[in-house]
Parts: structure tokens; C-alpha cells; sequence
């Protein structure tokens, strides 16, 4: 099933997050492909607010490569990765990327080509596109359950 949520400006974000939060039924895995600067991280931040996160708690886990967030709303855990600075499959193995995606939390994923090999069937994958007005176009892949 593909479903695509507009985001005109920043000022939407917001909607747009609690948007998808509406779409995420059972699933846990969420892969964000886009180019450099198409607002990946500005997005899964907006998601992890609507999710019931504290707003200064999130950021880029650029440098750690995974943050853990807790919902204040549903005490639900959230694991945010950042894999661009993955060099290899291996390193997503050393840090145990099929243990998080087993846990059953949600795990909302930046630069998932660099892992693709191991998403699970029941990733769904999500494409940020940037129009020429700067506005974003997710379109979000949800596999079968």
C-alpha cells in the first residue's frame, strides 16, 4: 500500500507528522531514504514530538549513530539511527542493529541504503522528494503484514 503526505512548508510539519503517526498501525521499522538536506532528521524529530517526546530531547544521532527517545505520552521506546557514517555491514552487526530491530520498539532509520541488506520484509520505506518550491512529498511503502 503506498500512501504520500504533503508538507508545503515547515509550518506543516507538524501536521504532517501526526499525519503519519495516524498511518503507523502495527508497524515498527520505518526506513527514511531522501538526499542530503531533503529533512530527514527535521521530520523524525516532528514524528518523535507527535509520538509524545519531549521537544529538546530529540536530535541527530549523527555522531552516535543511534539515540533512544521514550514517549512521555505511552512510555513506548523510539530508537532513531543515523547510518550514514556506517562503513560497512559489519558495523551495523558490532552495533547490533538486528537486536534493535527484534525489540519491538520503534526504530526510525536515516540512511537505510547503507543497511538494506538487513531491513526486515516489514520495513516500510518512506521517500522524502524536495520540490523545486522547497516543499516535501513523503511516500510511504508499507509492505503486507
Amino acid at each position: 500500500m503506498i500512501k504520500e503526505i504533503k508538507i508545503k512548508s515547515l509550518a506543516e510539519i507538524d501536521a504532517a507528522a501526526k499525519e503519519m503517526v495516524e498511518l503507523m498501525g502495527d508497524y515498527t521499522i520505518f526506513a527514511f531514504y531522501g538526499e542530503m538536506g531533503a529533512g530527514k532528521t527535521t521530520f523524525i524529530n516532528a514524528l518523535s514530538h507527535a509520538l509524545g517526546v519531549e521537544e529538546d530531547v530529540t536530535n541527530s544521532p549523527s555522531f552516535s549513530i543511534i539515540n533512544e527517545y521514550r514517549s512521555d505520552t505511552t512510555a513506548e521506546l523510539i530508537y532513531h539511527f543515523d547510518l550514514y557514517r556506517l562503513e560497512s555491514i559489519d558495523e551495523a552487526f558490532d552495533i547490533g542493529v538486528e537486536d534493535y530491530f527484534d525489540s519491538g520498539a520503534l526504530c526510525l532509520l536515516e540512511w537505510p541504503e547503507r543497511i538494506e541488506d538487513l531491513l526486515p520484509d516489514d520495513t516500510v520505506k518512506i521517500k522524502i522528494t524536495v520540490a523545486e518550491d522547497d516543499a516535501r512529498t513523503l511516500t510511504l511503502d508499507f509492505p503486507e503484514l
